[in-house]
Formats: C-alpha cells, sequence, structure tokens
C-alpha cells in the first residue's frame, strides 16, 4: 500500500517502515512509530519561529520531535532530522492535553510544531492540535509543505498558521531533497490560504536561485500579494558547497527585487540588515521594528504604527503586535538549539568520534541533566572549554586523545601569552556579525579571543540583550572609535562589502579610515568548534604584527591532520560548526 502522509507516497509492504522511518504499515494502517515524544517542548516569541505576521511578538510553546520525511542537503536541524536516534530515551513523552496544559502554565498563546517536520509524526499533531483548540490556543507549524490532499484535509480545520518552507521550483530541486516535485506545495499554500489559514512562505537565497526567486513570487503573488516571503540567505552547512552562498549585500538587493511583486518580503540569516522591519506597503514608513535573533530567526522590538497615515491595516496582519521582557534561555528555543548540539559534535569529532550513535550518548548526558545553560556557558572562555573537552574525553573514554588536544590549545594559548608579555598597549576591538552595526554580545567567546590576543574589546562597553547580540545606533559606534574591527567567522561578509556599508552609514572611526577590518580566512574559527584556535592565531596575527607571525595556512594543516586525519582543503569549508569539511561523513549513522 501507499502512505499518504506525504506526497513522497512510499510504497510500503505489511511491517515495513516508510521512506522517513517514522511511519510503519500495520495491515491497511501506517502507523506513527514514535508517538507523542518530544526532544522540545519550550516557550518561544513567534518570530523565533519564524512567523512575522501573525500575533507578532506573542508567546507559543515549541514542540519539536525528531526525523523528517525529507533530506535536504546543507539541513540546519541535520541534528534532529537525521542524527538525534528516535527512540532515544531522552525524548519525553507528552499526552496531547500534557502539552496543552503546558502551553497554559507558559501563559502561551499557542502551540507551534517547529525545527523538524509535523509530517514526521502527522497522528501526533492532528492530536495535539485538536486538544489546543478544545483549551482555547492557537496553532501551527514549520514545514515543507509535502502533504497529499488527504493529509491536508486532516489539518485544515485545526491549524491558525503555517510556515511553508518552499525548495525551489523544479523537480531537480525536490528530487535533491528527497521529495518528488513543487507543484504539491503550491498546490498546498493555495488551500491553506483559502481556507483562511494564515500563511507565510520561506525559501532559500542562493547564489545561483534569483530567477527562481522571482518566479515564486510571482506564483505566490496570484495567490495572494499580501503573503509573506521570508527570504533565508543560505548558509552553507553540512555538505553544501560553500560557492552557493551570497552575501549579505546580495541578498539584500534579491529582497529589493522582490518587493516588487509581493507586499511583504523579509530577509533572515543576515545580522544587522534593516530588511527585517515591516514597511507600510504605501509609503514606506517602518511599522514593526526586528532584529537579527540567530539564524533563522528575528525578534520583535517596536510597533510604530503613529508614524504611518496608512496605520497597521497595510501590514495584513493577524493579532495585534505587542513587545515584552520574555527571552528564551540560552540554547532554548528554535534553531541556537541545533547549534547547541553541533557544538557538542565538534568537540566529539575532534576526539575522534565517528559514529553518531556514539554522539547521542553524550548529548543524551546533556539533555538529561538539563545542563545547556551550563555548555553555553563554559564554551565562553578557553579554560573553561578545555575543562569541557576533558569532560567529554573521560565520558567516551578518549581520555588521552583528550589530553592531547588540550595540550594542542593550551601550547598556542602560552604562545600568544609569552608574545605579549611587556606590552603596554591594546588596540581597541569592534566585533561585528554580518554587518557594522550588528555588535556581538560582550562576554561572548570572540570577545574573549581579542582580549587574550592583546586587545580591549569594546563590545564590553555595550549592554546588548539579544543573540548573539543586537544591532546598536551609529552613534554609538563611533563613540566606541575601534582602532581594528573584526567581522565574525560564521556569518559574515567581505571586507569590501563590510568597508562600504561602513562609509554609506556613516560609521566614522579609526579602522575604517585605516582599512584595519578583517575576517578570519577559515570559517567558524572564532566560536563553537575547537578550531577557535585557528582564529585566535589569526587575532593575535592582526592586533600586533609587531609581535607574531603565525603561518595560519600551516597551522590549520597541521590541525586537520592531527585531529580530524583529513587534510586542510579551505574550498571544502563551509559554515558548520561541528564537521570539518563539507566531505566529512560518520563511519556509521
Amino acid at each position: 500500500m501507499q502512505c499518504l502522509n506525504c506526497e513522497n507516497r512510499c510504497t510500503v509492504a505489511d511491517g515495513d517502515l516508510g521512506g522517513c522511518g517514522q511511519y510503519r504499515r500495520n495491515g491497511d494502517a501506517m502507523e506513527e512509530c514514535y508517538p507523542d515524544r518530544y526532544l522540545i517542548a519550550c516557550p518561544i516569541v513567534i518570530e523565533t519561529m519564524p512567523m512575522l505576521h501573525f500575533h507578532p511578538g506573542s508567546k507559543f510553546l515549541q514542540i519539536s520531535t525528531v526525523g523528517c520525511n525529507f533530506d535536504c542537503p546543507g539541513c540546519i536541524s541535520t541534528t534532529l532530522v537525521r542524527e538525534m536516534d528516535p527512540a532515544s530515551s531522552i525524548l519525553q513523552e507528552l499526552k496531547p492535553e500534557q502539552v496543552a496544559d503546558k502551553a497554559i502554565a507558559q501563559k502561551c498563546r499557542g502551540i507551534a510544531f517547529l525545527m523538524n517536520d509535523p509530517l514526521a509524526g502527522l497522528d501526533t499533531f492532528v492530536r495535539v492540535a485538536n486538544a489546543a483548540r478544545a483549551a482555547g490556543l492557537l496553532v501551527g507549524c514549520a514545514t515543507n509543505g509535502a502533504f497529499t490532499e488527504p493529509s491536508l484535509s486532516r489539518l485544515l480545520p485545526l491549524v491558525d498558521f503555517i510556515n511553508i518552507g518552499v525548495k525551489g521550483l523544479t523537480e531537480e530541486a525536490y528530487r535533491a531533497c528527497g521529495g518528488r516535485s513543487p507543484d504539491a506545495v503550491l498546490r498546498n499554500v493555495r488551500l491553506l490560504h483559502e481556507a483562511g489559514v494564515h500563511v507565510e512562505v520561506a525559501c532559500m537565497h542562493r547564489r545561483d536561485n534569483r530567477d527562481e526567486l522571482q518566479e515564486l513570487a510571482r506564483r505566490v503573488a496570484k495567490i495572494s500579494p499580501a503573503i509573506p516571503l521570508q527570504v533565508m540567505r543560505y548558509i552553507p552547512l553540512e555538505s553544501a558547497d560553500p560557492a552557493w552562498e551570497p552575501t549579505i549585500l546580495e541578498s539584500e538587493a534579491a529582497v529589493l527585487d522582490l518587493r516588487k511583486t509581493l507586499r511583504h518580503v523579509y530577509l533572515f540569516n543576515s545580522p544587522g540588515t534593516d530588511q527585517l522591519h515591516s514597511l507600510c506597503p504605501e509609503c514606506g514608513e517602518v511599522l514593526l521594528r526586528r532584529d537579527f535573533y540567530g539564524p533563522m530567526g528575528a525578534r520583535l522590538l517596536a510597533a510604530e504604527p503613529r508614524r504611518c497615515p496608512h496605520g497597521p491595516a497595510s501590514l495584513d496582519l493577524r493579532g495585534r503586535p505587542m513587545t515584552g521582557d520574555f527571552k528564551e534561555g540560552d540554547f532554548q528555543g528554535g534553531y541556537p538549539f541545533t547549534r547547541a548540539l553541533e557544538i557538542v559534535q565538534s568537540m566529539l569529532i575532534a576526539l575522534g568520534v565517528k559514529d553518531t550513535a556514539e554522539v547521542v550518548r553524550v548529548w543524551e548526558q546533556i539533555l538529561g541533566r538539563q545542563s545547556l545553560r551550563e555548555l553555553h556557558h563554559s564554551i565562553q572562555h578557553p579554560s573553561a572549554y578545555l575543562a569541557t573537552l576533558e569532560y567529554f574525553g573521560a565520558l567516551t573514554g578518549r581520555q588521552t586523545r583528550a589530553a592531547t588536544l588540550v595540550a594542542y590549545l593550551e601550547a598556542r594559548l602560552a604562545v600568544v601569552a609569552r608574545g605579549l608579555k611587556g606590552m603596554s598597549r591594546r588596540p581597541r576591538v569592534y566585533y561585528a556579525m554580518g554587518k557594522p552595526l550588528f555588535a556581538i554580545k560582550g562576554p561572548r567567546f570572540e570577545n574573549q579571543m581579542v582580549e587574550l590576543a592583546g586587545g580591549e574589546s569594546v563590545n564590553r562597553r555595550l549592554e546588548l540583550s539579544g543573540r548573539p547580540g543586537m544591532s546598536i545606533d551609529r552613534e554609538v559606534l563611533n563613540a566606541l572609535n575601534p582602532e581594528v574591527m573584526v567581522i565574525s567567522a560564521f556569518l559574515s561578509s567581505p571586507v569590501k562589502d563590510f568597508h562600504a556599508e561602513c562609509l554609506r552609514l556613516g560609521v566614522d572611526v579609526d579602522a575604517v579610515r585605516n582599512l584595519r577590518i578583517y575576517t578570519p580566512p577559515v570559517p567558524s574559527s572564532d566560536f563553537g568548534g575547537p578550531r577557535w584556535i585557528l582564529g585566535l592565531l589569526f587575532l593575535a596575527n592582526i592586533l600586533h604584527p609587531e609581535r607574531f607571525n603565525f603561518d595560519i595556512a600551516w597551522e590549520a594543516k597541521s590541525f586537520y591532520r592531527e585531529f580530524y586525519d583529513m587534510p586542510f582543503v579551505p574550498d571544502q569549508l563551509n559554515r558548520s560548526f561541528g564537521k570539518p569539511s563539507n566531505t566529512w561523513c560518520w563511519t556509521r549513522a
């Protein structure tokens, strides 16, 4: 028989699993293998989902399970959908009524299923949606949208909002993700909109698909030009090709073109962009201000309807905007959770772990002890980071390997410390992510490295509440007057673009005047994985060229040879914290 949960329509023999591994055929029925089991059940602000035009600023209970009906290259949720064991004891069992009760107890407006696809647990989601409705809660999800018409008919009476990620407009794009065709997904966008469900559409912007984005905007506009379009600037992760990554300026240009077709278009994964704000389509006034809030996330800062004669009605909102004091915990809520799992993975890979089952056992230890917050703090300073490596070495029986890695890191830290002896002056250093006005929070690891490399972190003078920081005013940056500006090696920008943006914004500081703007040459080498040592050596070079001249290419080759057992090939490095290269793979997955 065929499984009719999604448009893959797997043919499944009695007793066998479907292609996603989440359903088993039992006679004439496909039964969910892991019902009512959650990896995450915690409150979020709805922009973290992300959802921008539905009850902006409101708190919802995020629920996430494990698995997916697709297998997209470079998926940001790989740790959840492909690597976490769906049978793991760490998943908590909650009946639908318990989920609803938890949302009410946390003073949530509703329930949102995100990060992995509800099509991996459709029966569970339908039961939760019914319980939410009975409790007076709103309910929605983020999904690839590949419902069959029968499975969609089960949800249509129950969901209030939905974010549908479109993978492309060709069968080739869908086959690359393990799907079939975009036609059913676009059909479902139309059916959901016609049923009165609030729909937002998300899509990736890569360097090779700008024309495809334009065609998607035209097709969505035929359904309704008021449907918001979320453009996700492509972050190459896992096996993804880094050549596909557009710059922030390239993605901003794409968004401006798309706004000629649709009323509301937004740009994600681009810290510091002003294209997360909601503009009145009639006069261009900013009505809702937002900031970057981690990968795939946003944060509502302010609602300013009085500045516009057309009022908030021009934004086609569902629900009244509200801003509050609630903030997700460290590594909780949305995709920062997946980054936490990936950072753990990065340490384990450097310790020689090549089996996902061993990684899962360590994840279970951390999540079982509810020590994500402790992990977040332990990776913010090198000394605590080294202790964490030793802890993971003991946990996995790799004490010798951990001691070797720790000794390697300590030796290079000591070289830098000795080189700074007798230093009388520290240059002022500002650490940005993406664009010039997005400042990384003072306590974060990047700023710790600045000080270890002999700089003064001016970010420490700022009180920033976002994650991993927040946008600041030009005047604030000018008053800091950094002598050196460093761009994050994760969500980065070319130095040329960054400098041009400084000039456009009127950033008048020593670093701009003297062209002392840098980004580490090795991606993701200043936070997360133990490759941060390469970022530290690079910082020492640029802050004190009179004292240091580390050969970063040689250091990287040495590190990769000793701890990854593979060559260092710059063209194969992307933005992953965990995987050292886009060619790296598990020996058993």
